[in-house]
């Protein structure tokens, strides 16, 4: 039996999350991971042990100004974008001019200019661009639109959202690159496209106009001395007033976080560890918005980043009846953790010491309500992560997909996949950029209006 020939990849941006892809590819052989690319020479060092430890050759490594000559002299055939948000378009649009096939973390970018600079290139060039959203792999969410989708409630007229990130996961993005704007987005670009791009998704409808309010109200230096929870430090390393603080990051205190984080700082000057009520903060913590869609269904949407509990609670009100989701990914924290994750990560790569349960509850009228049963997972973002890099790269093993592991895989590997193209990554991050808008003007945001290149419908 001859062996399928290599898929050739590089991976662009190697910070944490990057870990997934690194390890993905590494674990398929029909692909090779044969370049990185990033500013930080100590970051790519990080990932070619890791990839020496899973028994992979290791990866040329490139300084981002050289990167399409990266992509000729590697004989690059496929691009994982992990970088800052806001450097996306830089590595997508000559990729697609390459011919490669491109896959970017979600957000897809960070502003209308570069979306429509992204979307144009796909248009130009015929080549394809997915968008990593996790969330819609995961066995929950792929339930619930099958039930929307076969009518259990009915016509869809509404849909009321909540998002709460509990105060160690929502402080983090205070403390590092998310809190600016200019290259994050804010949460409503970065967070919270994830949950739009669901919404979107979940009716197979188009957001049309967009309003709402955001402020910054917990974290930040005014914020943090109103409530009387300032310390005087700008980072937590090395500072006594950050010692037992409970906003505060011990980079030190987890060996996959000093790596890529700590010992990484002389390349570039990245601190990780910022104070989470220091300053600058230029995006919000707290944001309300109302969103229409095409066939008339209403959104109401609201994302809080300082809860004392983590998880989300989405209702459906329909012709027929209503579909309820709650899910506790982290009924509490406790002031001072042990970071669990052998990746460095603060959530979403293992369950949390004090998970809880999801529940979605089937309300038709005129009948009792109905629990439906769930296959449910705290670890790799609900079990999204495993699925969705299934249908990206295809399976571990090729020849024995069923013996994947997590439930529920098999399914992501022989169904439609639901992974998200360029019209999807720019409707959700449309939402959140009108909102962004929102709250600098007190005035609704039509969608094409701010991005009038969004394909009509889907090209492929």
């Amino acid at each position: 039996m001859s062996r399928t020939p290599e898929r050739r990849a590089a991976v662009v941006g190697t910070g944490h999350r990057a870990q997934t892809f690194t390890r993905a590819l590494a674990e398929r052989p029909d692909h090779r991971l044969a370049a990185l690319c990033d500013p930080s020479p100590t970051r790519m060092a990080f990932h070619n042990r890791l990839l020496a430890d899973l028994g992979e050759p290791t990866a040329t490594q490139w300084e981002p100004d050289r990167f399409s000559e990266m992509l000729a002299k590697e004989d690059i055939d496929e691009v994982v974008v992990t970088t800052v948000d806001a450097e996306h378009d830089r590595y997508i649009v000559p990729a697609l001019e390459a011919g490669c096939r491109v896959i970017t973390e979600k957000p897809m970018t960070v502003d209308a200019d570069r979306c429509a600079r992204i979307l144009d290139t796909v248009r130009d060039t015929g080549n394809s661009l997915t968008v990593a959203f996790n969330y819609r792999f995961n066995p929950v969410h792929e339930k619930v639109r099958a039930l929307l989708a076969d009518g259990a409630v009915g016509e869809i007229l509404s849909v009321h959202f909540e998002w709460l990130l509990d105060v160690r996961h929502g402080a983090d993005y205070f403390r590092r690159w998310h809190r600016e704007r200019d290259r994050s987005g804010g949460l409503m670009v970065h967070k919270s496209g994830h949950h739009f791009d669901l919404v979107n998704w979940w009716l197979a409808d188009e957001p049309r106009d967009v309003f709402g309010y955001g402020r910054l109200g917990f974290y930040g230096r005014e914020a943090g001395e109103r409530h009387g929870l300032r310390r005087d430090y700008d980072r937590a390393h090395g500072a006594d007033r950050a010692a037992d603080d409970p906003f505060a990051l011990d980079l030190a205190a987890d060996a996959t976080l000093r790596a890529l984080y700590f010992d990484a700082e002389p390349d570039n000057g990245y601190i990780r560890d910022r104070n989470v009520f220091d300053g600058p903060v230029t995006i919000e913590d707290d944001m309300a918005v109302l969103v229409r869609y095409a066939r008339g269904t209403t959104m109401t949407y609201h994302l809080t980043a300082y809860s004392p509990w983590e998880g989300y609670r989405v209702m459906f009100n329909g012709s027929g009846g209503r579909l309820e989701l709650e899910v506790e990914e982290s009924r509490w924290q406790p002031p001072r953790v042990r970071i669990a994750s052998n990746s460095g990560a603060l959530h979403g790569d293992t369950a949390a010491e004090h998970a809880g349960g999801a529940r979605l509850t089937l309300r038709a009228l005129w009948r009792p309500p109905v629990d439906i049963p769930l296959v449910t997972a705290h670890e790799a973002h609900g079990g999204g992560d495993l699925r969705m890099l299934d249908a990206l790269f295809g399976p571990v093993d090729p020849a024995r997909p069923a013996d994947t592991g997590t439930a529920g895989r098999k399914a992501a590997c022989t169904a439609a996949h639901p992974t998200a193209t360029e019209r999807d990554g720019a409707l959700a991050l449309a939402v959140g950029l009108a909102a962004n808008r929102c709250f600098e003007t007190g005035r609704p945001v039509g969608v094409r209006e701010l991005i009038p290149g969004i394909p009509q419908v889907q090209a492929r």
